[in-house]
């Protein structure tokens, strides 16, 4: 059985575990063989020839630095890129099909990026060896006999141009100084700068600088830069991340058109209803985050949904989560004689060039509500009013109710442990919230060292292990993977039943909302300018109004029950624009 050691370099600290316990603990290094040795960086290296799989090193580590890890038998041939000796490996990649835009799900850490970085040319893979660089010709002998050795024959030959639009859009500004008008004028390989400008609503932006616009918008001209080179294969890493939902779509069917028979999309993305939506194959990627991941088999996109949720790659035959993710086909059941928690009479709230109106409004006890609205229409305000961060201009709300909340935007500077940052959630609540958020493994880290994923998270631990009646969450599904999205919004929903406490979450993952949400409050209004707040309606009829405005529908799906965008004008879509059921068909 094919077996890797992982070492986690920023986790082994030998001078803080009694000097190398491991090396001291390891049945191999004291039968005398060197198994576990110290490495050039004066930190623990380990020979997977030698290494017989006990795991006593792994249990042994204070610090959860070490996986041994057996791979399934089918893999056969050595990894495709790995970083250092025990360090992450990848298997397989993903195959760009001609006229097709092809997704890949999985979770953080699990080699999605470095997959797209092999197939780009913008990371020479090792095949296994440590600092060895393969060239092309030998990437081709690789893939012989599959998909890919054509791919990287017609690279090799120039007969390939690949483009990037990069996961971290955020970094952008820092190559590249002038406004958005400069930048893609300069990138326009194809002549359809003003078609671009025009699909992505870009005009507002072009006198801007790169970087004076929000995530946002720098995603949008992030897409709209890689839409513009004239290429073969077009790579989007992340392509929705820090946009609305309006926005999220707009941008999916911009992505889907790109795909004819001379053009080939590769898509990353982490909400499963825009994958569903933009895709026509999927791969998926699993295997232990950090340590190892395998790139599975092409999959029509509704099978790999389908397979991924439930945990098991069927014609692999490999199971590579215990779980299974459902969901309900009908709405939440009408509750009746509920106890009102929180009121509003019609609030209003001036910021500047903004207004805020909020119709009157309720949440009650034990209750979970779902906001959904686009970006600058005034979510984050009207829950700073509910948090006690601000005041509303005219307008009351109810008092006497203990709040906790975790803002949209985390910004942390002091030098604090994870573990003393959320020690009530440590001491009260580690098998509730620590273990299923994964949080152990970072307690003894600095919370700015965490990754934006592990920061959410310790911040959504933060705020549900407050001693408070209404727990308010903006946008906790940024940063987290799809299958961290499910499980947060499970959790959230659990820790409300079980403790008798409400929630009021503001996320653009609809499939998150749904999983989630009692109920659901919409936003409507002009973004920057004027915003009005509506509801909370029954899960089904607040759905209904906010997909009227967005013109789309959504079915379930028969194996999974999971929300499905319709094909804008298909015989469904047109259906249940006829009956107004646009949420559940």
């Amino acid at each position: 059985m094919a077996r890797i050691a992982i070492v986690d370099k920023k986790r082994c600290s030998p001078s803080n575990c009694g000097n190398f316990l491991c090396m001291r603990v390891c049945p191999v290094n004291r039968k005398g063989e060197d198994c576990i040795t110290e490495g050039e960086d004066h930190k623990i290296t380990i020979d997977e020839k030698l290494c017989i799989g006990c795991g006593i090193c792994v249990k042994k580590c204070p610090f959860n630095a070490i996986s041994i890890i057996n791979l399934p038998e089918a893999l056969g041939k050595p990894p495709i890129h790995c970083y250092g000796k025990n360090g992450f490996h990848l298997y397989n990649l993903p195959v760009p099909i001609f006229g097709k835009v092809v997704g890949i799900i999985g979770r953080n850490g699990i080699g999605k990026t470095t997959a797209i970085k092999v197939l780009s040319g913008l990371l020479q893979p090792n095949l296994g060896k440590p600092r060895h660089k393969a060239k092309l010709p030998e990437l081709i002998e690789y893939f012989k006999g599959t998909e890919l050795h054509n791919y990287f024959e017609m690279l090799e030959t120039g007969k390939m141009r690949v483009a990037v639009k990069p996961q971290q859009v955020s970094l952008i500004p820092r190559h590249f100084s002038g406004n958005v008008l400069e930048l893609l004028k300069k990138l326009d390989e194809t002549g359809k700068y003003k078609e671009l400008v025009a699909k992505l609503e870009l005009k507002p932006l072009l006198s801007r600088k790169l970087s004076q616009i929000s995530g946002g918008e720098l995603q949008k001209v992030a897409i709209a830069a890689c839409a513009l080179k004239d290429a073969n294969v077009y790579f989007f890493d992340e392509p929705t991340s820090y946009l609305d939902i309006k926005q999220r779509i707009m941008v999916s069917s911009f992505i889907r058109s790109l795909a004819n028979k001379n053009t080939a999309v590769v898509v990353i993305e982490h909400d499963l209803i825009l994958l569903d939506y933009m895709t026509d194959l999927i791969h998926i990627a699993f295997g232990r985050p950090s340590a190892y991941g395998v790139i599975s088999g092409l999959k029509s996109t509704r099978e790999g949904v389908n397979e991924y949720l439930s945990g098991v790659l069927r014609k692999e035959n490999i199971r590579f989560r215990e779980t299974r993710i459902a969901f309900d086909d009908k709405p939440p059941a009408k509750l009746t004689h509920r106890e009102v928690l929180v009121e509003w009479q019609p609030l209003e709230k001036n910021m500047d060039t903004f207004k805020l109106k909020a119709d009157k409004g309720i949440i009650h006890k034990k209750n979970t509500v779902g906001v959904l609205g686009e970006n600058g229409i005034g979510k984050t305000t009207f829950v700073r009013i509910l948090a006690g961060e601000l005041k509303p201009d005219k307008g009351k709300i109810s008092e006497n109710v203990k709040v906790s909340y975790k803002p949209q935007y985390i910004d942390i500077e002091e030098q604090t442990k994870v573990k003393d940052f959320i020690k009530e959630a440590v001491m009260n609540f580690r098998n509730e919230l620590i273990s299923p958020l994964e949080l152990d493994s970072v307690l003894n880290e600095q919370l700015r060292q965490l990754s934006g994923g592990e920061l959410q998270k310790v911040m959504i631990a933060k705020c549900l292990s407050a001693d408070a009646d209404l727990f308010l969450l903006d946008e906790p599904s940024a940063y987290l993977d799809v299958e961290q999205r499910l499980l947060v919004s499970k959790l959230i929903r659990k820790q409300m039943e079980t403790r008798g406490k409400s929630a009021l979450i503001v996320d653009h993952d609809l499939l998150f909302i749904d999983y989630l949400s009692d109920e659901l409050i919409v936003f409507d209004g002009e973004p920057a300018k004027h915003g009005l707040l509506k509801g909370p309606f029954e899960m089904e009829t607040g759905m209904n109004i906010f997909l009227r405005k967005l013109s789309i529908t959504m079915r379930r799906d028969p194996e999974t029950k999971r929300p499905k965008i319709n094909k804008a004008e298909s015989r469904l879509d047109r259906e249940q624009k006829r009956t107004g059921k646009l949420y559940y068909s």
